[in-house]
């Protein structure tokens, strides 16, 4: 049984990933679900939950999407049903077909896709198909969500009988609009509507002449609204019809309600199904926006995060465009308890906050941002005790309430708890506190619990240099300027970096050296010698990058010129089979020529054709016998090489259409040189540079010195003006 506190999940500021799920919801339903999400009480429901978050995820690279989830709230139209002669409107009836269409589409999806997504099959499996919810509805409702006129006898009669009076009302309405307008009797407007009625905008000054009930008048008085005496009469006929078709319309609901209200246990698990896939859709969408994973979760004790990243801190730099720094840290059996020393704004309390947010989010069903190949198992309780501990209900100071916290771990503490401790054994006298944090830790180790903890106690450090499953480790610092690099290192201990901090701070150096006498020479020495080693290796791991730099250039220099060498030797491979059948060629064609000598001198042409044969035989005997589909794929083989080699070469001519075109455009992006008597010239594409004598009509009389020629002007380039 998994049990992770509320305190827990408020130190990793669980509510602000909850926050964050509920804004990718689309349903009002899905947010409050999402406001609520917690850890799994069990593995099973776990994995399944998990599962569904890959698969959603996965269909959105999917040419098969998921259909659409979205659903109004049918909370109003339960609860009618659920009260006896009590009826549902047309609206009400729309939204329910429309939430039963959208789940049959869901469910119909996913038994149609199945083998895609297994486990959103599984879960829509236990709820109900059915269309006739839909079919019972639609039998009365039409698209418009307007009570059809067949749904009965009655009601059809009823609307027949409306539509023939509106007609005869409209009729003579019209009638008597014409004969008052013709007498001058109405105002501008002519006509308007006062209680769904049509009446005659009249002026008041002639409002005796005309005959009819007044129905009001304008604010300034000036036009009375007269219903004419004629129309009154269809207007009463007309109002009791649509009370009739009104009670028919009610009789009609109640009948369908009533076939409806079977179906309520159906209409819960409906709205409860599509709220719960909302929920996974929103989780794959912030997977998503987090680069997030599913990394494989093991039953071993391991926890092993490659590039972890903080969700939070990941979601607000994106959205700034800054750089977030991962972490890769792992725990198992050899390595259980990590310490964390060195400088504050180091990343210290984040690396914390970064492994227990992306455990209790996994074990709530989410995807996490980390590595595909992270290793994570699972906890049945995490415990925290990060921040501001002091608790101002209870009146307890910071180091009363870390005791308080402590021994409610003390209780919780086994091998299947992973525990993170900020600043551990503060609140107290730095040598006391630590000697009873020191104790705690012992007691957490002999349990065989996975933790980290920070801390700036040196006896803690040497604990974790003693007992063979606990380890150090630092967060790394710049050696020249004491920046923060935000990069985790396991193995060493970090120095507070004490004195520098203060140093670089400006604090006088006299009161830095006059602090360092009053503590003990054997910690400072301690602390310097941790400050030295992180600085040297500091230095190393720019040598060691500046090396592995170097060795990634020479590794691809190497493949260039292999590629380069294999290039070379296929050409003189080819080149030696060519030079070889030339070679064959010119045998065969001496052998002909000295037949043909033979053959001109003594005309034995038997003789001939018995030479002949002999050289076709021992040709052929060189040559291998194939079948015709070891021909066919020979033919095939050259086909191919001619196709590359055609490729080769049209390549080859493209590129040099293009360094044709670059050199073109260059030259004509150059100054054009208006071209003078005496300029020193020479042709385009030309060497010989000589003397221009003379220019006349477009062209020039250019002196090479032994002979003169005359050459357009257009055909020659500038190289050097006479001085």
């Amino acid at each position: 049984m998994i049990r992770i506190s509320k305190k827990t999940l408020d130190d990793l500021e669980f509510d602000t990933v909850q926050k964050h799920i509920a804004e990718q919801c689309n349903t009002d339903f899905g947010k409050l679900k999402a406001l609520q999400i917690a850890p799994f009480d069990t593995e099973e429901q776990l994995h399944i939950a998990l599962q569904e978050v890959f698969e959603y995820k996965s269909s959105l690279f999917n040419d098969t999407r998921i259909p659409n989830h979205g659903f109004d709230s049918i909370n109003k139209e339960i609860q009618l049903l659920n009260i006896e002669n009590t009826f549902l409107e047309a609206p009400n009836l729309k939204r329910l077909i429309s939430i039963s269409t959208t789940t049959n589409d869901l469910l119909y999806f996913f038994r149609k896709n199945a083998e895609l997504y297994p486990t959103l099959y599984q879960t829509s499996s236990t709820v109900t198909f059915t269309k006739e919810v839909i079919h019972l509805i639609e039998m009365v409702i039409d698209k418009f969500g307007e009570v059809k006129d067949n749904a009965s006898p009655v009601l059809q009669r009823l609307r027949k009988d409306i539509h023939s009076v509106q007609g005869r009302l409209n009729g003579s309405f019209g009638k008597d609009l014409a004969r008052y307008n013709s007498l001058g009797y109405l105002d501008e407007i002519k006509e308007s509507v006062v209680d769904n009625r049509r009446v005659l905008a009249v002026a008041a000054m002639y409002r005796r002449k005309v005959k009819g009930a007044i129905m009001g008048n304008s604010k300034t008085g000036s036009i009375v609204y007269i219903e004419p005496e004629a129309t009154l009469q269809y207007s009463r006929e007309l109002s009791n019809l649509q009370y009739e078709e009104r009670e028919e319309v009610v009789k009609i609901l109640k009948a369908l309600t009533n076939k409806l209200r079977p179906f309520i246990e159906l209409f819960k698990d409906y709205q409860e199904y599509l709220s719960n896939i909302d929920v996974v859709s929103a989780k794959s969408k912030y997977a998503g926006q987090l680069n997030a994973v599913l990394p494989k979760i093991t039953t071993d004790r391991e926890l092993t995060l490659k590039d972890a990243y903080h969700p939070l801190l990941y979601h607000t730099n994106t959205i700034k465009g800054e750089k977030t720094f991962p972490q890769t840290i792992t725990l198992n059996e050899n390595n259980q308890i990590i310490v964390i020393s060195g400088p504050n704004a180091g990343g210290k309390s984040i690396t914390l906050k970064t492994i227990g947010l992306l455990q209790v989010m996994l074990q709530s069903g989410m995807l996490i941002p980390v590595h595909e190949y992270s290793r994570m198992c699972l906890f049945d309780v995490i415990l925290t005790d990060i921040g501001d501990n002091q608790s101002i209900e209870n009146h307890l100071s910071t180091y009363s309430y870390r005791l308080k916290n402590m021994n409610y771990f003390l209780r919780k503490c086994n091998n299947k708890t992973l525990f993170l401790i900020d600043e551990f054994g503060t609140g107290s006298d730095p040598e006391l506190g630590g000697a009873l944090a020191e104790a705690f830790l012992e007691v957490f180790y002999e349990r065989g619990s996975f933790g980290i903890i920070t801390t700036h106690y040196a006896n803690l450090k040497m604990l974790a240099n003693e007992l063979p499953n606990m380890s150090n480790a630092n967060m790394l610092f710049d050696s020249k300027t004491l920046e923060p690099l935000f990069k985790l290192h396991l193995g060493e201990a970090g120095s507070s970096f004490t004195f520098e901090v203060a140093q670089k701070n400006g604090i006088p150096y006299s009161l830095i050296n006059k602090a360092k006498k009053k503590v003990e020479r054997g910690k400072i020495r301690f602390d310097k010698s941790i400050a030295n080693l992180q600085k040297e290796r500091s230095k190393l791991q720019k040598t060691t990058a500046g090396l592995k730099t170097k060795e990634q250039k020479a590794e691809e220099e190497k493949e260039r010129l292999e590629k380069t060498n294999q290039r070379i030797q296929r050409k003189l491979e080819s080149y030696q089979e060519l030079y070889d059948s030339n070679q064959r060629m010119i045998y065969l064609g001496q052998k002909i020529d000295d037949l043909s000598e033979k053959y001109f001198n003594n005309k034995r042409k038997r003789e001939l054709i018995n030479e002949f044969i002999k050289i076709v035989e021992v040709e052929n005997s060189k040559r291998k016998k194939q079948s015709p589909k070891q021909r066919k794929v020979e033919k095939a083989k050259e086909q191919k090489v001619v196709k590359e080699v055609k490729e080769k070469v049209q390549v080859i001519r493209k590129k040099k259409k293009e360094e044709k075109k670059k050199e073109e455009k260059i030259e004509a992006a150059k100054p054009k040189v208006t071209l003078k008597t005496g300029d020193r010239v020479r042709m385009i594409d030309g060497k010989s540079i000589g003397t221009i004598d003379s220019i006349e009509k477009g062209k020039a009389i250019v002196n090479y010195g032994v002979f003169t020629t005359n050459v357009s002007i257009d055909q020659l380039e500038f190289v050097e003006r006479k001085k």
